[in-house]
């Protein structure tokens, strides 16, 4: 026998990757090598790299977040490579409660995105419930809730709530008037999880960011929120109205007059909900596809680079040569902080992000 030689370029790589999940090197929600810093570090070509995040996902340690990248599964490994698929998944409530990092809700995501529907863990179909005759309307919301996290918004129906439960279709209607009627109640509920702090920041600047890290944050946990929300026709949904007084009133106080405190309440909270909608999308194209975002752009790398290769594109040709590691986290705090360097100079301030 060969010896070391024997074992596959990517068996090895998969092997110490697995050895570094093993050690707590990389923990739970922690990303590990993309592709491209696969190629990168092990010399590698990129249909070995695509092969040694195949392998991992297959045995269940890692799996693909949308807008985030491969990361490390949370169930322990000897679990995850001996239990299907629809086994136990994180439910909202264990995501985390700070506002003070964008990217603090990845470990809530390590449940896989398309779970199976009928063992979703805490969900109000277990044996305690199903069959019980003490329906009430926040199991409803909170079965129609899990529903959308695990398989997105298509997927809640009122038939399918009412198969999660346990119970007959039409008895939901006792308690929610449609589905349009539950879908504003679910949205409630999910921004309800991350209530504001009691006491804002002192300055303006500080308020903002709270807030807008922790509406990014909801809509990481739930990827259907920010595709719900209708900024040309708002729903009423009480526990969203506290994000537009602190934002109000952290630029009233600042000066600006009710109706320009508004306006940019409105950019603020379209650039975020615009940016998260991606995360739905991402999860729809991957379950049609059945490949992750990096996978999908490895098939289409030959044409874009036939493209670039022509000579016009000079500037895309030198980023494609270099490499890009798409970060929706990344590219979410940077449009953050210009959004407040352009309200510092409204306000007279300047750029004081210190960025």
């Amino acid at each position: 026998m060969g010896g070391g030689s024997a074992v596959p370029r990517y068996s090895q790589i998969v092997g110490e990757l697995r050895r570094r999940i093993e050690a707590g090197e990389l923990a739970p929600g922690d990303r590990v090598p993309s592709t491209r810093e696969i190629t990168r570090q092990w010399g590698v070509a990129m249909a070995t790299a695509t092969k040694v995040l195949t392998e991992l996902r297959r045995e269940g340690v890692v799996h693909a977040v949308p807008g985030v990248g491969t990361v490390v599964t949370a169930v322990p490994t000897n679990q995850a490579t001996a239990t299907p698929a629809s086994t136990p998944a994180h439910s909202p409530a264990h995501a985390p409660a700070s506002p003070a990092s964008p990217a603090s809700p990845v470990s809530r995501a390590a449940r896989p995105a398309r779970s199976a529907a009928p063992a979703r863990p805490g969900a109000p179909s277990d044996a305690t419930a199903r069959g019980q005759t003490g329906l009430t309307l926040a199991r409803i919301v909170r079965a129609a809730v899990l529903v959308a996290d695990a398989e997105g918004l298509a997927a809640v129906s009122m038939r399918r709530v009412a198969a999660e439960l346990g119970v007959a279709t039409m008895s939901l209607y006792r308690h929610v008037t449609d589905k349009d009627d539950l879908l504003v109640r679910m949205m409630d509920a999910a921004i309800a999880e991350r209530p504001l702090p009691t006491e804002p920041p002192p300055g303006w600047r500080e308020a903002l960011e709270v807030a807008a890290r922790q509406l990014w944050g909801l809509f990481r946990i739930h990827p259907w929120l920010a595709p719900a929300l209708s900024l040309t026709r708002p729903q009423l949904i009480t526990s969203a109205l506290a994000y537009s007084e602190w934002v109000l009133e952290a630029l009233h106080a600042r000066g600006l007059d009710d109706q320009t405190a508004f306006t940019a309440h409105l950019t603020l909270l379209n650039y975020i909900r615009g940016l998260a909608q991606n995360l739905e999308t991402e999860r729809e194209a991957e379950a049609q596809s059945g490949l992750d975002s990096e996978e999908w752009m490895d098939t289409q790398e030959s044409a874009f680079q036939s493209t670039l290769d022509g000579g016009r594109y000079p500037g895309l040709a030198r980023l494609a040569k270099s490499g890009y590691d798409l970060d929706l986290d990344g590219l979410f705090e940077f449009g953050l902080q210009r959004l407040l360097d352009g309200l510092a100079v409204l306000l007279g301030e300047g750029d004081t992000s210190g960025d």
